[in-house]
């Protein structure tokens, strides 16, 4: 089975699932969307309002920073995968529970699993707590580890981790956008120092 027919599997299961209370609520659900064999991953932490209607990740406002991120630094959504740990929307665009990302964290296993990025950027305290914590980090802050490179053992190998702000975060306080920038530079010189291929290889 190819890594296409794989996820597609995955997203037929996403579409029927009831697991937890946020089925309740959805529009649609939003499994992710991007490269099969994509290198760097993007993890967020739940759909918002415009995902839930479209059923894609990242899709409205903080979606539009995020793709002007990944031009800034010469990649394009189509390179990358992008998805949520959670992947249907809470209500109210509340944060997602403990018991919500307990029950819909095998999907993004098994995603991590198929697609086997090399960097998983993590946006978000919630995304950033669940991968890191994988590795037994315990994050208090997300600005305590936010820019910093991780390297972890995950499904199977060592995969570099790079937490980072949510894009939402520098909507509110636009004084935040300098970080996130600063983040993609710091990712755009992970990529170009890999032991395994260069940027230009990448995709």
């Amino acid at each position: 089975m190819s890594k296409e027919e794989e996820l597609s599997k995955i997203n037929e299961e996403i579409a029927k699932c009831t697991r937890c209370r946020l089925s309740l609520y959805r529009t649609k659900p939003v499994p992710g969307e991007g490269n099969p064999y994509a290198k760097v991953m993007f993890i967020g932490e739940a759909p918002g309002r415009f995902e839930d209607l479209q059923g894609r990740p990242f899709v409205g406002a903080a979606g539009k920073l995020l793709t002007e991120l990944l031009n800034g630094i010469g990649l394009s959504r189509e390179e990358v995968f992008i998805t949520n740990v959670v992947k249907c929307r809470p209500p109210n665009n509340r944060d997602p529970r403990e018991d919500e990302i307990k029950l819909c964290s095998s999907f993004l296993e098994r995603q991590i699993e198929i697609i086997d990025p090399d960097v998983i950027v993590t946006l978000g305290r919630h995304s950033t707590r669940y991968i890191l914590g994988r590795a037994g980090y315990k994050v208090d802050s997300i600005m305590r580890v936010r820019g910093r490179e991780f390297e972890i053992s995950l499904k199977g190998r060592r995969r570099k981790v790079l937490p980072m702000l949510h894009p939402a975060a520098a909507l509110y306080n636009p004084r935040l956008k300098n970080l996130l920038e600063e983040d993609f530079r710091k990712l755009r010189k992970m990529l170009s120092k890999s032991s395994r291929r260069t940027l230009d290889q990448y995709f």
